[in-house]
């Protein structure tokens, strides 16, 4: 049986590409091999008993920052790191606030202001319209009764009374603790200006 006659157009066309039998090159294969036989000698004549002189040998006392640890010895709590993990989020950091939402601590008479007064805002929250600097303010704040002890809460009070310019008095434990028994059958948070104006 002969073979039909090439075309024109079958003469144009390029044969089909194919793979080399070796497509890594020796070579390289042969510096692979040997990365891995030196990983191997290596790990094997590695000493695994370094001198604990040459690690960090800092303590965890160390690493603490100094405010925690001062409070770590003395049994109080840190108002500073309350505020930062359930306060800033709203009240920024700065003490700032949110214009038009969520009220600035710094120079706010609230918080300079009536220490009760004060216990009883963190004790169960406040919602509705706050005056704040003759600015008003919408946002709600949750209550921290179920969530924070006395202490605590007269921890960040205290922090917070001290911070950005304020300059009031310390907030102890008792005076939380009196506020929480006064208050005990209250559920819902006040009513902004309505009810926290005319407490003294």
């Amino acid at each position: 049986m002969s073979r039909a006659p090439v075309t024109p157009q079958e003469g144009r066309e390029k044969s089909d590409p194919y793979e080399l039998a070796t497509p890594i090159p020796w070579p390289v294969l042969g510096l692979a091999a040997a990365m891995v036989l030196f990983g191997i000698f290596y790990i094997l004549a590695a000493s695994t008993d370094s001198s604990v002189e040459l690690g960090d040998r800092r303590t965890l006392e160390d690493l603490m920052p100094k405010a925690a640890q001062h409070a770590s010895a003395t049994g109080a709590v840190d108002g500073a790191a309350v505020f930062s993990t359930r306060c800033a989020a709203c009240h920024q950091a700065s003490g700032a606030g949110v214009p038009g939402v969520f009220p600035p601590l710094a120079k706010s008479e609230w918080v300079q202001g009536d220490a009760t007064r004060l216990a009883n805002i963190v004790l169960h929250g406040v919602q509705g319209s706050l005056t704040v600097g003759g600015n008003s303010f919408s946002g709600a704040m949750p209550a921290f009764k179920d969530q924070l002890d006395d202490a605590t809460l007269a921890a960040v009070a205290t922090y917070i009374r001290a911070q950005w310019g304020n300059e009031a008095a310390a907030v102890d434990a008792a005076t939380v603790a009196a506020a929480r028994a006064a208050t005990s059958s209250r559920a819902t948070p006040w009513n902004g200006d309505a009810e926290l104006a005319v407490q003294k």
